[in-house]
């Protein structure tokens, strides 16, 4: 059956949260490499979401204008309104004015959600509880499910319990639509991908459904009928990216692949890399932490649903904060 990795990053995702000092990318791979190892790795289709932008499904168009097989995407970055709480959607078949019309809506997740359906294009809500820290309860949190037609149920960077939980969710909340009788359902689809910042992992977490063409296996998506297949996330993955984009880092620094910074800054930065050498097992650290610190979450929000957190509810809130302060 055919795939895509439908989550997958290149050197277009040019900010990185974690080191925003340094002024490092999140990726260094170009979109012609991502391509080609997708297709080496069994990809039928091929899609980069990168952060905030379509630059690197434009440049592969671009480089191959009557390509068949690339599917135009991006993650979205939105926040919850009134919250610090933060919400990545794949979007998938977006094109450069709806690309460019979403951007001011990025503070308000309800606002980019309504504008992407309204245009007709199929989205996920990625890595559910990757940002969720309880800043508002968990059965509030989920009514953003009523918002989205699918999510991501297989991530290649999150935990298996992470992403096992997801996928239990979601067939919950299928099962809660079905049982509500006659009338229309709003059963939630799904979606995988690996996540990928780094050329070593791009189709290893994929997407299957039928369909001979881009657009007719994104539609079969969007159906339903797609399966998630390949890896799950561990402390290795994270850790094997975080390298490989600080390897990537230090060879921007001395002229080798994007060069973001002036030369002064280069040796500054260059310098901070070499001083920063017997630190190095700092990621390996800090991934290890976060994983653990992953599978207390998910643990403390399997318990919450098992005692009935989730509640369908197909109904678009608009705002989690006023539905909280309902609820309260």
């Amino acid at each position: 059956m055919p795939r895509a990795d439908l989550h997958v990053h290149s050197c277009h995702s040019k900010v990185n949260g974690d080191l925003p000092f340094l002024k490092s990318r999140d990726c260094y791979s170009s979109p012609l490499a991502v391509r080609r190892q997708a297709r080496a790795r069994g990809m039928d289709f091929v899609t980069i979401t990168d952060h905030d932008s379509i630059d690197g499904c434009l440049e592969l168009l671009s480089q191959d204008p009557d390509a068949t097989d690339i599917i135009v995407g991006e993650e979205i970055s939105c926040r919850v309104p009134d919250t610090d709480l933060q919400v990545h959607l794949g979007a998938y078949g977006v094109t450069e004015a709806i690309h460019r019309d979403v951007q001011p809506l990025r503070g308000n997740v309800f606002d980019v959600a309504a504008h992407l359906r309204a245009s007709g294009v199929f989205f996920s809500l990625n890595h559910l509880f990757h940002f969720y820290k309880q800043q508002v309860s968990l059965e509030i949190y989920l009514r953003l499910l009523a918002e989205v037609p699918a999510l991501e149920v297989r991530n290649g960077t999150m935990l298996g319990v992470h992403n096992e939980l997801v996928e239990a969710i979601r067939t919950r909340w299928n099962a809660e639509e079905e049982e509500k009788g006659p009338g229309p359902f709003f059963l939630l689809a799904l979606v995988a991908g690996s996540d990928a910042h780094t050329l070593r992992r791009v189709g290893t977490t994929w997407t299957e459904a039928p369909g001979a063409t881009a657009r007719v296996f994104l539609a079969n998506v969007a159906r339903g009928l797609g399966r998630a297949g390949g890896s799950h996330g561990t402390t290795f993955t994270i850790a094997g990216d975080a390298y490989g984009v600080i390897w990537s880092y230090c060879k921007s620094l001395v002229g080798v692949g994007p060069r973001d910074h002036r030369w002064l800054e280069r040796a500054l930065y260059l310098t901070t890399a070499v001083a920063s050498i017997p630190f190095q097992w700092l990621p390996l650290a800090i991934a290890f932490g976060g994983k653990r610190r992953e599978a207390r979450s998910v643990e403390r929000c399997a318990r919450q649903l098992a005692a009935g957190a989730l509640v369908a509810d197909s109904r678009p809130s608009g705002s989690l904060v006023a539905d909280e302060e309902v609820a309260r």
